[in-house]
């Protein structure tokens, strides 16, 4: 995920709850202390219990557990989302759709050439968009995390500012163990998040996939199960087979964007939807000298974004779009997943 990079304009999948998530207490000088970790432990174990995990697994996957003082400074230390001006495109582009992510993500590409007919048939979603997703979050697996997921969501739900949030992934984290994962691959990045597309144990136990048919959705190392989970999670998300994400588009000199300015409030993440336009056909669009700058049919509904403002570039986005956002409510991140399988694709 190139986990935490820039958080302040793409958040990882997971990550993307933590941070668009109201906390649910006050953020304020605290000090955590063993005493109070152990303590809020046999809460977590008390939950853990009333929600059916075995006793089992509750004692291997507590004993020994300790408060990690740096996950809860990395907690502390993450940008807040301040109203302003958003930051340019432009330079985020140029750091995640770069030559070395297309190459390997092209490369990556002809090495799972057997798996990618099947996955695209069962799921619909287009590999270069899967590749997308796997380049950014993990590097095609490069680096996915070496934080303990139990210390480290465990530490977090004790801290308290998203208790219920994490609690809830602690507790995930233990039904995925009665559920046969090994406890040796329960690493990840420090906020919980795993695996090569960097999924939530909640996630996990949702949408996760057994790509090749072993019996074992091992989303760390085998590729299958990696793109079946990705590609699952968008379509379950909505995304329409044989829809494009997107396009760039030319806006003639002059253009009057206030007639075509949206009047929907989105009930999640509202700021990153308040940038796009209404939504229209592509018909429509043309008729206003909008054009996309590859074929789209003409009854496709469309929004236009200028993420840089007028005389950049500008986008028109379908539904599709929208699936990329639910994986990662970010309009640098989506925009630059969508480009990024474009160039894969070439």
């Amino acid at each position: 995920m190139g986990l935490m990079r820039n958080l302040k304009f793409a958040v990882p999948l997971g990550l993307a709850a933590l941070v668009f998530s109201p906390p649910t207490a006050p953020v304020a000088a605290q000090t955590y202390d063993e005493a109070g970790f152990q303590g809020y432990l046999q809460l977590l174990a008390a939950r853990a219990r009333g929600e059916g995990v075995s006793e089992a697994t509750i004692v291997r996957m507590t004993s020994g557990l300790t408060l990690n003082q740096r996950v809860i400074a990395l907690d502390r230390s993450q940008p807040g989302s301040t109203p302003g001006t958003p930051p340019a495109l432009a330079p985020y582009i140029r750091t995640h759709v770069d030559a070395a992510r297309i190459a390997g993500g092209r490369a990556m590409l002809q090495n799972v050439a057997g798996i990618v007919p099947g996955i695209e048939a069962e799921y619909g979603v287009p590999a270069p968009i899967i590749m997308a997703i796997w380049g950014h979050e993990t590097n095609y697996g490069r680096y996915k995390g070496d934080f303990d997921l139990a210390r480290s969501l465990a530490t977090l739900a004790y801290e308290g500012r998203r208790r219920e949030l994490f609690a809830s992934e602690f507790i995930a984290l233990l039904k995925m163990v009665d559920r046969g994962v090994p406890r040796e691959r329960l690493y990840g990045s420090w906020a919980g998040a795993f695996g090569n597309p960097q999924f939530l144990p909640s996630v996990y136990l949702r949408l996760a996939r057994d790509g090749d048919g072993d019996g074992d959705a091992d989303i760390w190392n085998d590729r299958a199960d990696t793109l079946a989970s990705i590609a699952n999670y968008f379509r379950d998300s909505g995304w329409r087979t044989g829809e494009p994400w997107g396009a760039k588009a030319v806006v003639p000199a002059g253009f009057d964007a206030t007639p075509v300015a949206t009047r929907l409030d989105s009930p999640s993440c509202p700021r990153v939807h308040a940038r796009h336009s209404a939504w229209k056909t592509v018909a429509e669009w043309q008729a206003l000298g909008v054009r996309p700058l590859r074929p789209m049919r003409a009854d496709t509904l469309a929004t236009l974004i200028e993420p840089d403002g007028r005389g950049n570039s500008a986008f028109l986005l379908t539904g599709n779009y929208r699936v990329i956002l639910q994986y990662n409510c970010s309009n640098y991140y989506a925009l630059s997943v969508g480009l990024l399988a474009d160039e894969i694709a070439r």
